[in-house]
């Protein structure tokens, strides 16, 4: 069950604690299509520049990341420097240069539009909206946003959102979507919306999964070191989605396992937590399904009762 990622693939600078990394692989899609293609067949659409190393792409496929739909054009990759603060819970922006990403217009290979499960990573909403628009075979589709988005797009994000299945955000993004600091109430107003999931993440305190007929919870996995939270909530995202894929779940049925639903957060959770162990996406290179099945196992047994 084949999914379709849309999103940035960038290079990233990073200062840690524990040491820094000047140019390393990074972007919302690159970081979605590694995490889900441990468990479904995974295809990007994005745009790099000139300079978008051949090892980086070994890398993708290497995995088996479907590269029809990754356009190379002259110019710079999208670039991004951070760096975060003693405790790693606050990160600071330091220089963001878009680059060939600012006149990203997603196209979709004819390969792509009748697979059945679409992924719209964090760009402008209009541009999700015309993804799927092309797309007439989904099984389920559903994406994240940021906060600009909401503050600076609202209507056009309410527009895109209100088809989707499933909207997978942060607690800060949630409440400013909602305007509703309680967080189960900002997800009876988010899920009114249009969505008939909504996954809320909490950093390392967890995750949240919400639907009217259900409501699931889920610690973060507690790690002896942090090295680098880049690109945690994106494994997240992969790691939920490639499950459902992998499961050849429908969400627009509605006559499913709400336990597969819980185990597809928790191997979100699983995949966020291998991401954090190094610098920016290093851990896929030798991660392996049986180091994920291990972890997701170690999950059962600490939040059973």
């Amino acid at each position: 069950m084949s999914l379709v990622v849309i999103g940035s693939v960038a290079y990233d600078a990073i200062e840690t604690p524990h040491g820094k990394r000047e140019r390393t692989l990074g972007g919302a899609c690159t970081y979605i299509a590694l995490s889900a293609s441990y468990f479904t067949q995974t295809a990007i659409v994005a745009v790099v520049g000139e300079d978008f190393a051949p090892e980086d792409r070994v890398l993708l496929e290497r995995r088996d990341v479907d590269l029809e739909g990754l356009e190379q054009v002259p110019g710079k990759t999208f670039f991004w420097s951070g760096v975060y603060s003693a405790d790693m819970n606050d990160r600071t922006t330091l220089q963001t240069d878009l680059n060939v990403f600012a006149e990203f217009q997603p196209k979709l290979p004819a390969s792509y539009v009748k697979r059945p499960y679409l992924f719209l990573g964090n760009i402008q909403p209009d541009l999700q909206l015309g993804v799927q628009q092309q797309m007439k075979t989904l099984r389920f589709t559903g994406g994240d946003t940021m906060n600009y988005w909401i503050s600076q797009f609202r209507d056009d994000l309410l527009a895109t959102i209100r088809h989707w299945d499933f909207l997978l955000i942060n607690d800060s993004e949630a409440r400013m979507l909602a305007g509703e600091h309680n967080l189960r109430r900002a997800a009876e107003k988010i899920l009114a919306f249009g969505p008939n999931t909504l996954v809320i993440k909490r950093g390392e305190y967890g995750a949240m999964l919400f639907r009217k007929d259900t409501l699931f919870m889920v610690p973060g996995y507690l790690l002896e070191d942090v090295f680098d939270p880049t690109g945690a909530g994106d494994s997240f995202a992969g790691g939920f989605v490639g499950y459902l894929a992998q499961q050849g779940f429908d969400l627009r049925n509605g006559n499913f396992d709400f336990r597969e639903l819980h185990r597809a957060v928790i191997y979100g959770s699983v995949m966020g937590s291998f991401c954090c162990e190094q610098f920016g996406v290093e851990r896929f290179r030798d991660l392996t399904r049986k180091d994920i099945d291990a972890r997701f196992e170690e999950f059962r047994r600490f939040t059973a009762f």
